[in-house]
């Protein structure tokens, strides 16, 4: 079997389970749109339901993880490391007060 397509830092695993246990069940979308730039998208899970274009590429700390599926397929079939940055996310994407969630490409270092 190959390597995940998505996986998280500590710190993001970390980061999800405060806003689960804020929140309730959450969902994540990797946006590929121009206003959010390339930036995960954590929701309440069920406040945008999957569309029959996104593709389940895993879950991250129990929360499942999707992209648009023409998206992924024109960016290569990337894998996606989820990590935390500094300060509130600036769109709608639910976040702590100090972080929000960042994706980044995976580096040998970061998969051990």
């Amino acid at each position: 079997m190959g390597e995940a397509s998505v996986t998280a830092t500590g710190a993001a695993s970390e980061m999800i389970e405060r806003m689960r246990t804020e929140h309730g069940p959450l969902a994540l979308f990797q946006s590929g749109g121009c206003c959010d730039g390339s930036s995960p998208i954590c929701l309440k899970e069920g406040e945008l339901p999957p569309s029959a274009n996104d593709l389940l590429l895993g879950d991250v700390a129990g929360v499942p993880f999707y992209v648009d599926g023409e998206q992924y397929e024109r960016w290569g079939r990337p894998r996606f490391l989820l990590d935390v940055g500094a300060g509130p996310a600036e769109g709608f994407s639910l976040s702590l007060a100090d972080a929000h969630l960042v994706t980044r490409t995976p580096t040998p270092e970061a998969a051990r």
